[in-house]
């Protein structure tokens, strides 16, 4: 099993930015797919961003294309989550998300893919 524990959300204006940091211990050398999914109250868990280990290849759901990136500090057993000019849209708890598998394209962006989970983070933005 492996252990993921998020940091980085807080509260920053429209516009702004924001740094997320997911830290993977225990099975870490078996977390080949991790990702960051984000809930906002009253819906349900969307995909945000994914990376797979081999390549990288990385995914980025539409709404956050050309704002977002993900990225990954192999040493460190971290994925980030830079996330620029924010919108209110964008409030959320944030996710980190790991499975063992090398996820393709047509499930890397479903919730239930995915072993692990972190405990979230909370991301505010206000107008």
């Amino acid at each position: 099993q492996v252990q993921l524990v998020e940091s980085g959300g807080g509260l920053v204006q429209a516009g702004g930015s924001l740094r997320l940091s997911c830290t993977a211990s225990g099975r870490t050398f078996n977390s080949n797919t991790m990702a960051w999914f984000r809930q906002a109250p009253g819906k349900e868990r969307d995909f945000v961003a994914a990376i797979i280990w081999s390549g990288p290849r990385l995914y980025y759901a539409d709404s956050v294309k050309g704002r977002f990136t993900i990225s990954r500090d192999i040493a460190k057993n971290t994925v980030y989550l830079q996330m620029n000019s924010l919108k209110p849209e964008d409030t959320a708890v944030y996710y980190c998300a790991t499975d063992p598998r090398l996820l393709g394209s047509s499930i890397v962006q479903v919730a239930n893919s995915y072993d692990s989970w972190g405990q979230g983070t909370q991301v505010t933005v206000s107008s």
